[in-house]
Parts: structure tokens; sequence; C-alpha cells
């Protein structure tokens, strides 16, 4: 049986590829890819702007993504074959301190991601540790599914933010992101859940799934000091030092977006007078791997609301074009193997 593939040779080359179906290896198994999501790191990959020690070229790309057990190798359970599934990204030692720590996505040996380092999900067949699988039920929507990975970030997020019922809350950001982590925030019952984002459009959407009110960052400007839990996830030039300035005093900061060098940076008197705590958070830890997945499967969160486009494996190129286009109205596009 044969497999196909995208390869992304060099930046701004990639090609489809078919082959025969590669073979899971001793503790490894072979996921049938459903549906792969594409993101700005796939797109930086594209582009050859993501750092050198996070990529390693030629590469299949893809780390977003559901899929199906199909075979399973020397040393793995044969009743994973069937299951529907997602995995962690990180393929982590699992024998460091901050791993037996429980701190996975702070792995100290070297860096080894599905879809940067190790061929990904575009494609229609991936090989993974079957050490890193969390199965799905089996009723689950796999379209839906394959957004696990970015809920699972938020979920690293919001559990860094230890949120309590009541409180005044703000994401700041309404993309794939913000708008997953403002569905995981309703579920506990905020007296405020404000949405910040300049467009309007990706505001609205944030409404519907949970938030209380929509600001643009210029209109925030007129709640700084306000809100118990700030959860950026934006990652633009001046949201890391604006999300500090809407937090109240001796309030929680969680920042999530993958910030550029021209970012502007926190104010360390502000930081120090108001006594904030300032979380950051890279990828996810297995247990927000965990959490994300039962959130899901327990309905507390709809990521298929977040999808708005579908492109089979052979549209890349139209694929990574649109979200490259920055369009409001495009939400989560996906890759359909």
């Amino acid at each position: 049986m044969n497999s196909r593939a995208v390869v992304i040779d060099t930046p701004g080359s990639h090609r489809l590829v078919t082959g025969p179906r590669p073979e899971p290896g001793p503790g490894e198994v072979l996921v049938q890819v459903a549906a792969a999501g594409i993101c700005r790191s796939d797109l930086e990959v594209y582009d050859g702007h993501r750092a050198p020690d996070y990529v390693r070229y030629p590469v299949t790309p893809g780390h977003e993504w559901s899929g199906t057990v199909v075979a399973a190798g020397p040393g793995v359970d044969p009743a994973l074959v069937g299951r529907n599934t997602v995995a962690e990204g990180f393929r982590t030692c699992g024998t460091c301190e901050r791993c037996r720590c429980g701190e996975t996505s702070l792995c100290t040996a070297s860096y080894a991601e599905t879809g940067f380092t190790h061929p990904g999900a575009f494609a229609d067949h991936l090989i993974v540790p079957a050490r890193l699988l969390h199965p799905l039920p089996d009723d689950a929507d796999l379209r839906a599914a394959a957004l696990l990975e970015p809920t699972a970030v938020v979920a690293a997020a919001v559990r860094a933010g230890a949120p309590e019922t009541g409180e005044r809350i703000a994401v700041v950001g309404a993309g794939t992101l913000g708008l997953l982590a403002v569905q995981l925030l309703a579920a506990y019952s905020p007296a405020e859940l404000a949405a910040i984002d300049p467009r309007s459009e990706r505001a609205k959407l944030a409404l519907l799934m949970g938030a209380t009110e929509a600001r643009t960052p210029a209109a925030s400007e007129e709640v700084y000091g306000r809100y118990d839990l700030v959860v950026e996830t934006a990652g633009a030039s001046g949201t890391a030092a604006g999300s500090c300035l809407l937090a109240r005093r001796g309030g929680r900061v969680v920042l999530t977006g993958m910030f550029t060098t021209g970012a502007v940076g926190i104010d360390p008197v502000h930081l120090s007078l108001s006594q904030l705590t300032v979380r950051s958070v890279f990828g996810a830890p297995s247990s927000a791997w965990s959490f994300a997945v039962r959130a899901y499967a327990t309905g507390r969160i709809d990521p298929a609301r977040l999808i708005t486009h579908e492109f089979p494996l052979e549209r890349f190129g139209d694929a990574l074009a649109l979200l490259a286009a920055d369009d409001p109205d495009t939400g989560k596009v996906l890759l359909r193997p």
C-alpha cells in the first residue's frame, strides 16, 4: 500500500511524494490521518522563519492532527489498533528531571517534535511513539479533534492561571488559541470574560463562545488594572506588555503567544509595584493533554466551531496561501488526507 506526504525540502519549496506505507518500529504505532490543522508555525517552517534549532529540513509538517491507529509495532498493545486518537507532539525523553517531575514540555533533552524535527501529519499516515497517544471516544468527531493540540496548549495556560469562579478574566487575542481559551474559561463561570482583539469579526465569535464582552485594544485601555486573570494568546508586539497592564494589582498573567524579536517588553517597574504573577507556556505537558481530551470528550469545548476551510492533501499550497492572507473570516484551516 502506498502513502502520500507533503515534504518541504527547503524554505519556499514543497512537493507531494508517494511511497510505500511506513511501518511502525518497536514502541510505535502507525496512524491513518483523518484531519490535520495548519497553524502559523507551519507557515514559519515554509517561509524559513522558524529558528534553526526548532526545525529539520526536509520535513513533513503537521503537528495538529487526529486519526485512527491502523498498525502497532513490536511491544505495543495490539488493542490500540482501530482506536481513534491524538498524540502529544513533543517527543520527550521521559527520564530527565523535568520529565520525571511531570513537566514534559520542559524536557531538557534535545528538542524533538512531530512536524518539525520528525515527519508530521500532512500525510496519509503518521508514525508516533505509542506512549504519546491519547485515545478518543469511538464516536469522536475527528475533524474537531484535530484541534486538540492547540486546545492542550490553552489547557496548559488555563491551568497555570488557576481561574476561580466569579473572577474577572480577560483573553487577549481571538484567534484559534484565544477562542479555545474563551470556551475553557467560560466553564469556570467567571463574573466577566472579556475578549480583546482588533478584528471585530473575531470578537463577535468570542461572544458566541462564552465571552461576556468584546473590546478592541484601544478600548481596553479604559479597563487597565481590572482583571484577576489575563490570558494572552496573540503574540503580537505589544500584547505581553498590554496584558500586564490589564491585570489588577496582585493579579495573574499567562503568556501563550509566540513573540517576535520586535515585541515590546514588559515594564519591570509596573511588574514589581503591582506584584503580578506572570507565567509563560510553550507547548503542553502530558497533564494538559489529558485535561484537553477530557474537556473535549465531555463537551466542555467544541473545536469544530473554529473550522472554516478544508482542503485535500494535494492542495497544501492553496491552504497555506489562504492562511498567509490573514483574512479575519479565515479560522482554522484543515488538510483532509
